[in-house]
């Protein structure tokens, strides 16, 4: 039986040759190199990358030479002397400034150019403008005025008395209405006049930020005021008082029954129902 793996004499002979072939294809041209002697090696830019190279240079220079030119050329020197407060925004636009520039330039103008430092406030005028307009501006001689030394006449204020106003009087007052007026009145003639302006917190309405309203436009003469004598006056009388009760009005009297007459206006403490804090309140208003 033949060994299936073994090849013929022809075929061995084929797959020598093959192999000589391909060694002589891979190793020929290693040899060559190896043994030829090496050439000088320059780097050296093809002639596409040279076109290339001056055509990317040529083209920044233009552009550049452009740009310089058409920086130098955007602002244009003023034909004569000119004053900045007179230009119109056409006359800046013809010096180069666009339209919103030249807007802005006539806003800030408002107040007046009347220096260099003036302009140049304005955050639109750039150096380079500036430097193409400085000779030919000229400016107006800002005008002082003499602060004119005088006395104002203190406006007087009119203090209302509260004890003697009338209504209309009370009314001039700022804050004062003819409501708070007719109560003022009628609170006043109840007390039989005030001793202090705190009294205004009782009149209906009347807080602390009204009374501090015209507190400096209101005084009281607290010698004015009607008083109640001890003596002669009698219950329905006394209780007629706004700080006065019928109960204490009448302890009042009884007391003076029993001691014949006050001698002195303290003596009506003597009643239970008058403390200190209540005799301190009411004996502006009392008298004997």
């Amino acid at each position: 039986m033949e060994n299936p793996l073994e090849f013929s004499k022809r075929s061995r002979k084929a797959i020598l040759f093959f192999v000589l072939f391909f060694l002589l294809i891979v190793i020929t041209p290693r040899l060559i190199f190896l043994f030829k002697e090496p050439a000088d090696f320059k780097f050296t830019q093809t002639e596409f990358e040279k076109k290339v190279f001056k055509k990317r240079t040529f083209s920044y220079s233009n552009n550049y030479e452009s740009n310089q030119y058409s920086k130098k050329s955007k602002f244009k020197t003023p034909p004569e002397k000119f004053d900045p407060n007179q230009y119109s925004p056409s006359d800046w636009m013809n010096l180069g400034m666009s339209q919103k520039q030249a807007d802005l330039i006539i806003r800030f103008g408002k107040r007046g150019f009347y220096s260099d430092e003036d302009l140049k406030k304005v955050f639109v005028i750039s150096e380079k403008f500036f430097a193409v307009i400085k000779d030919s501006l000229v400016y107006p001689k800002k005008q002082v005025y003499e602060k004119t030394s005088y006395t104002k006449e203190e406006k007087k204020i009119k203090i209302i008395e509260l004890n003697t106003a009338s209504e209309e009087e009370l009314m001039t007052i700022k804050g004062i209405g003819q409501y708070f007026a007719m109560n003022i009145i009628k609170k006043r003639d109840a007390f039989g006049g005030f001793i202090s302006k705190k009294q205004l917190l009782e009149v209906w309405k009347f807080d602390e930020e009204k009374l501090a309203l015209i507190s400096d436009f209101v005084s009281v003469d607290p010698s004015l005021i009607k008083q109640i004598n001890l003596n002669s006056v009698t219950v329905e009388e006394l209780k007629k008082h706004p700080y006065l009760t019928w109960n204490i009005a009448n302890s009042i009297v009884k007391m003076r029954t029993q001691l014949g007459s006050f001698q002195k206006i303290e003596d009506i403490k003597r009643s239970v129902l008058v403390d200190e804090e209540f005799y301190q309140k009411i004996k502006p208003y009392l008298n004997l």
